[in-house]
């Protein structure tokens, strides 16, 4: 938990909470505060639940470090990870295989943009909405741009879905109820993310039927697509019409015990020590 990246003191929560969960499954933890891009592990660890976001988390770094020392550990490969945090990979992956995702661009520096306003705006590797931007207007871009870039030297232009932002979790091969998200003027920020009371999160998602076990579908479809394992959280839009489209997968998402896949895992009777003991029972080299 910790490590070296922008999302540093959410990871800090989310592997309390794991640690929290797994000592009450009846395991012997040990927590590991990482604060670099070095991996130092006691020799008696026999395996990890990873619950570092962000760079060195969830970009395949640290798997990669752990498949050299042989050390089973939960979630996605290398290879998978990478593709799920850089999103140059993963938007690619998502039309290669048909999973409806907004029109999209990948500018730099100097690039001028082609897609009409609203426009969403995110770094090409970042999580937790960190450096994302709602460009309503040619007033609002210049900034939003010049913050978007200083994380990055290329950056995903998205056309904005007005709609319903909704999101689904997946642990094994299962997709989990559908959570709608419900946030201050349809836009989930960092701060209506991690403000207590700022969003409502509505379990199961109050949505028609057919479109909610479409949202499962295509949640592991593209788990499927991008090679992943384990567990991950998918986010959606959904527009006015009733048209679905792909935000991104998150491969080690938020794990607190008020966090949506834990939220999703609890609507099926699941608590939390039981999540976090059928994750790591999932452990491979």
């Amino acid at each position: 938990m910790g490590g070296p990246s922008t999302e540093r003191e959410v990871s800090l929560c989310s592997g309390r909470a794991v640690a929290r969960g797994l000592h009450v499954a009846g395991y012997d933890v040990t927590e590991i505060d990482i604060d670099s891009h070095e991996l130092n592990i006691p020799e008696k660890i026999e395996a990890v639940f990873i619950a570092l976001h962000g760079e060195f988390g969830e970009d395949g770094q640290v798997q990669k470090l752990l498949e050299q020392r042989g050390l089973p550990y939960v979630g996605s490969g290398p290879e998978a990870s990478k593709a799920a945090f850089d999103k140059r990979i993963s938007k690619r992956i998502f039309v290669e295989n048909g999973i409806p995702t907004p029109e999209y661009e990948i500018l730099g520096k100097g690039d001028e943009k082609t897609l009409r306003f609203p426009v969403v705006i995110k770094p090409a590797c970042q999580g937790s909405t960190i450096g994302v931007h709602r460009v309503l207007s040619e007033s609002e871009w210049e900034n939003a741009r010049k913050d978007t870039l200083s994380y990055g030297e290329e950056m995903i232009v998205e056309s904005y879905i007005e709609g319903q932002e909704v999101t689904v979790g997946i642990v094994g091969n299962e997709a989990l109820p559908v959570i709608e998200i419900v946030a201050p003027d349809g836009w989930y920020s960092y701060n209506a993310k991690y403000t207590k009371g700022v969003c409502r999160y509505l379990v199961p998602a109050p949505i028609d039927a057919m479109l909610y076990r479409a949202c499962q579908d295509i949640a592991l479809r593209t788990f499927e697509a991008l090679g992943c394992r384990g567990f991950a959280r998918v986010d959606f839009r959904i527009s006015d019409s009733d048209d679905l489209y792909v935000l991104e997968l998150n491969n080690i998402p938020g794990f607190t015990e008020t966090s949506l896949l834990p939220k999703a895992a609890a609507e099926m009777g699941m608590g939390f020590s039981e999540l976090c003991d059928r994750i790591m029972a999932m452990a491979l080299p």
